[in-house]
Parts: C-alpha cells; sequence; structure tokens
C-alpha cells in the first residue's frame, strides 16, 4: 500500500518524529518503576521539565576520568556523576521540549551533510570532536558510553575512524537517520553510508545488524510503502533475528504485558529494537498515542522513542504530529539540504 505524502514530506516527518520521540520521553528518560514515573509526573502526554531526584538514577556509579586534555568531555557536568547518595537526573538542566545529547548530535550530522552537499565522514568527526570537548555545547549531564569509550581512545591518540568500541545500545541508531533520510532516493547509499556512520561510534555485529534493520524499514516507509507492511514483511519472512518475535500474537494484549515482561525496555538492541516494532505495528496509524505509549513505558523510552518517531513521521509527515509537539521542540531539527542531481 502506497500513502499521499510527497517524498520531501516524508523527508520532513522522520527528522521532526526523531526529534519529537526524545524530547517527549526525555523527562522521564530511565524510569525503570513505572509507578515512580506516574508519581513524578502522571501519564506524560506533552514536553515537561525533568525533575531531581530521579528515583532510578545510577549516576552516582558513574564516572569517567579524561585520559588528557583531548578527552574531556564532562566539562562542569563532572559535579554531578560519581556522587555517593545522590540521584541526579541524568538530563536535569535540560527544559521542556529539549533534546538530549544523542538528538543534537543528529544536527551536528545535518549541518555537515549540508556543508557538504552529503554525508562525509571525516567532517563529522571534526565537527562531533570540537562540539564534545568544547565547554557549554549542551546542556545534558549524560553522556553515554559510547562517547567515552570515544574518547578514552581519542585521548590516547588512536586515530578518530577508529576510536569506537563494540556496541550495543538503541542510541546509537538515532544518529543515522540524517542519512537515511538526506540519501532516501537512492537506497543503497543511503543504507551503506548510514552503516559507516553508525560504526564511528557503534561498531560490531549488535549493531550493524539492527542498523540494517532500522535502514531496511525506514527506507521503505520513505519510498512510500506503509509502516504495517514494512515491519509484517519482515516479520512474516523471519529473516532478521529481531523481527523473529510473535508481535501479531501480542498486538491484543496490553502493552505494559509485552514491553517489560517479554522484550526489557533497557536500552540493548536485541530487546529495544524489537520493542519499537512492536510499537510500530500496533499504532501505525495512530502517531501522538504510539509516542506516548512509548513515553509511559519508561526504560530507554528516549532512543525507542526517536525511531519509533523517525519511522512514524516517514509514513505521517510533520503534520501526523501535535501542534503542541511541534510548536513546542525547543531546537527542531535543521533543514536538511536534498543531494544535488
Amino acid at each position: 500500500m502506497m500513502d499521499s505524502h510527497t517524498s520531501e514530506q516524508k523527508r520532513e516527518g522522520a527528522l521532526w518524529g526523531l526529534y519529537i520521540g526524545d524530547a517527549l520521553a526525555m523527562p522521564v528518560h530511565w524510569y525503570y518503576n513505572r509507578s515512580a514515573l506516574f508519581d513524578d509526573y502522571g501519564w506524560v502526554t506533552d514536553y515537561l521539565a525533568p525533575r531531581n531526584p530521579h528515583p532510578d538514577s545510577i549516576l552516582f556509579r558513574s564516572r569517567y576520568t579524561a585520559a588528557g586534555p583531548t578527552g574531556e568531555i564532562l566539562h562542569d557536568q563532572a559535579a554531578y556523576w560519581g556522587r555517593e547518595g545522590t540521584r541526579y537526573h541524568y538530563h536535569q538542566f535540560l527544559k521542556a521540549g529539549e533534546n538530549t545529547l544523542n538528538i543534537k548530535l543528529c544536527s551536528v550530522l545535518i549541518e555537515s551533510i549540508n556543508r557538504n552537499g552529503g554525508y562525509d565522514a571525516d567532517d563529522y568527526l571534526r565537527s562531533y570532536i570540537a562540539y564534545m570537548t568544547t565547554p557549554g555545547s549542551h546542556r545534558d549531564t549524560y553522556i553515554e558510553e559510547c562517547h567515552r569509550n570515544f574518547f578514552s581512545n581519542y585521548a590516547k591518540g588512536i586515530p578518530s575512524r577508529k576510536c569506537g568500541t563494540i556496541e550495543k545500545h538503541i542510541g546509537g541508531l538515532v544518529g543515522v537517520a540524517p542519512i537515511l533520510v538526506f540519501y532516501a532516493a537512492d537506497p543503497p547509499k543511503a543504507r551503506a553510508d548510514a552503516l559507516k556512520h553508525l560504526a564511528l561510534t557503534h561498531p560490531g555485529e549488535k549493531m550493524a545488524g539492527a542498523g540494517g534493520l532500522f535502514a531496511d524499514l525506514l527506507l521503505d516507509v520513505l519510498s512510500g510503502r506503509s509502516l504495517k507492511d514494512a515491519i509484517l514483511s519482515r516479520v512474516d519472512a523471519q529473516d532478521h533475528p529481531l523481527a523473529g518475535h510473535p508481535f501479531k500474537k501480542w498486538l491484543n494484549d496490553p502493552d505494559e504485558w509485552v514491553i517489560g515482561p517479554k522484550l526489557s525496555t533497557a536500552c540493548y538492541v536485541e530487546h529495544a529494537v524489537p520493542a519499537v516494532l512492536y510499537l510500530a505495528l500496533k499504532y501505525h496509524g495512530e502517531p501522538e498515542k504510539a509516542l506516548v505509549v512509548n513515553t509511559n513505558l519508561g526504560g530507554d523510552n528516549v532512543y525507542r522513542g526517536g525511531v519509533l518517531g523517525a519511522l512514524l513521521g516517514a509514513e505521517h509527515g510533520k503534520t501526523g504530529f501535535p501542534p503542541r509537539w511541534v510548536d513546542g521542540l525547543l531546537d527542531p531539527p535543521p533543514e536538511l539540504s536534498s543531494p544535488v542531481e
């Protein structure tokens, strides 16, 4: 089944969905206790500012010491890391409607693509390194493990293209969406460059497999195929382990019986990507409900939300999301240029 949105509307929608899904879930990111989530925020349907304390925060266990000045990425946020007896929110200084660091890096990528007329890994790496090592570039307290590992290696003098370490977190998938959107008319190049980009900070077979599946689905929907058909084709074919769950059997179950008991709410791709597929299949025609449900399920909902939002936006366009979410997004995605024919 094909839809009526133009290719430009679908490209725009995918990027807006990426940013919206992340921003909506940001205040309740990594709440694994859903009762605590509801006690602190109620049923989340709008952008909210995060609040301290975060009952499930484990920032007090997290530590990062730069191997040298070129590895310094925590800056003034270092004061909130590794402090016993604290429960600082991971995104404590972000405002309602603001995005987490990984989505802000998507803006860095979009600006690099626009500047070069296409994807250039070396240009992106220079921009990434400058962004991360410049104090005040962002206000996010939490820096994911992938970035800490990258800059630990970079500070040791390892070439930037080889600084990534084996990864398995869904947070890496949001970063490939701008490349897939930019090269949507050339799926083989889109897929190849997206996986090349993913491997800079998230190398390894698990991430390549998850990234390939996300690329295939998003490119299918950007080409005009319905999201439902795109997912069901992979589920029915049983040709990818992340699509090998009995999703159709689960569709009549309450979401909290599926996301949590059957598929962990944690950030590992082997659970997080199937959770996205389940939510996208169940709510493919209801983008607002899909992102609200994802948000209130907790866990790594920001990056599930980003991936889910990109898929939904590719089908429904920017207008498929409520105007309050579109208008309330603090830093919308930069306009992405089109490839020169």
